[in-house]
């Protein structure tokens, strides 16, 4: 049971790409998934979080109205949609899914119990 997160690379600021989470021998429409970045020197943190069938969406303030988190469980894959990329968005992406998360935990690593190996997001100006 796994999830990893091709995708990531050097981006432009502006630029708009697409990362991916998948999983293997597990079912992401069982999960609440998310996705937390770990920018250099601070702490990881939840950028956005969708809940099981994509009806509830968490945002961070800072990426709220730039990133897009959707879900297709028929490809078994979670993607966050980064728009407007700015060089402070620079980070190690990674993607967590859990079987307890709840919105009022959601933002918090505790609450998940699978962890992809992360991919890094680099933004030039």
């Amino acid at each position: 049971e796994q999830v990893v997160e091709p995708g990531g690379g050097l981006v432009q600021a502006g630029g708009s790409p697409r990362l991916s989470c998948a999983a293997s021998g597990l079912s992401l429409s069982d999960q609440f998934t998310g996705w937390f970045c770990q920018a250099p020197g601070k702490e990881r943190e939840c950028a956005a979080g969708i809940s099981l069938r994509g009806g509830y969406t968490y945002y961070a303030d800072s990426v709220k109205g730039r990133f897009t988190i959707s879900r297709d469980n028929a490809k078994n894959t979670v993607y966050l949609q980064m728009y407007a990329l700015k060089p402070e968005d620079t980070a190690v992406y990674y993607c967590a899914a859990s079987s307890y998360a709840t919105d009022s935990n959601l933002v918090y690593g505790y609450a998940y119990n699978y962890w992809g190996q992360g991919t890094q997001v680099t933004v030039s100006s």
